[in-house]
């Protein structure tokens, strides 16, 4: 069994430069934490997997393809592969919890396009 904490999972992600903490892996799922402060910019591209986010906290916008949606916490997101999203206006620091499936990366590893995890 692999059992998770959010606090000791958002203090791992503060521990690292970067604002995504891939926390659990298995081939037909991967887990992490993801960090927006308030008024960041969201980088992410499209991923070639299904993903789900769960907003712990924080208060913004997201955009999956043309459509905007208000999110806040306790807000679940479903996002389909190789679909265009982003957060934005981002009002609150935003923490999520990211569910991706099959694994990240996992069908750019198949097609040979993956640099590694990020």
């Amino acid at each position: 069994m692999n059992a998770f904490k959010i606090a000791e999972l958002i203090k791992q992600q503060e521990q690292t430069a970067r604002s995504y903490l891939e926390f659990f892996r298995a081939d037909s799922l991967s887990m992490g934490v993801y960090h927006l402060a308030a008024g960041a910019r969201d980088p992410q591209q499209p991923h070639g997997e299904d993903e789900v986010y769960y907003v712990v906290g924080g208060r913004g916008f997201i955009r999956v393809g043309a459509e905007d949606r208000k999110i806040e916490q306790g807000a679940i997101i479903f996002v389909e592969a190789g679909r265009e999203h982003r957060f934005h206006s981002i009002t609150e620091d935003l923490l999520l919890l990211v569910f991706f499936a099959p694994a990240e990366d996992s069908a750019a590893v198949r097609e040979g396009k993956s640099d590694g995890p990020r």
